[in-house]
């Protein structure tokens, strides 16, 4: 969808784990990245699928962090809702933060 760039929203969580970040080289790069998302924000990261269904996630920093975020096509918003490194098969990964923030209904589509 091109036309008006889409307004960047950040959720209080995506917020406290980006003023978590040691590094403020990186927390930089993640900011710069999120900002880049209100340009047609649907054709960048991917689509995420199962629970996280309509969810998108996208690479930053070396494809070490992902962003989880949440396009609103009718207030024409991209809501940041989470930002984490990927750790795969780790409990704090960030798929699985997400999903157990969709199963205790704290996220909405």
């Amino acid at each position: 969808m091109s036309g008006a760039p889409f307004r960047v929203e950040w959720a209080p969580t995506a917020v406290r784990a980006l003023r978590a970040v040691a590094d403020k080289r990186v927390e930089r790069k993640i900011f710069e990245r999120t900002q880049a998302l209100g340009s047609d924000p649907e054709s960048q990261g991917k689509a995420l699928v199962g629970p996280l269904a309509g969810y998108r996630s996208v690479r930053v920093v070396g494809q070490r962090y992902r962003i989880v975020y949440h396009v609103e096509r009718g207030r024409v918003v991209v809501i940041v809702l989470a930002v984490r490194p990927r750790q795969d098969g780790d409990r704090n990964d960030i798929y699985n933060l997400m999903k157990k923030l969709v199963r205790l209904g704290l996220l909405e589509k």
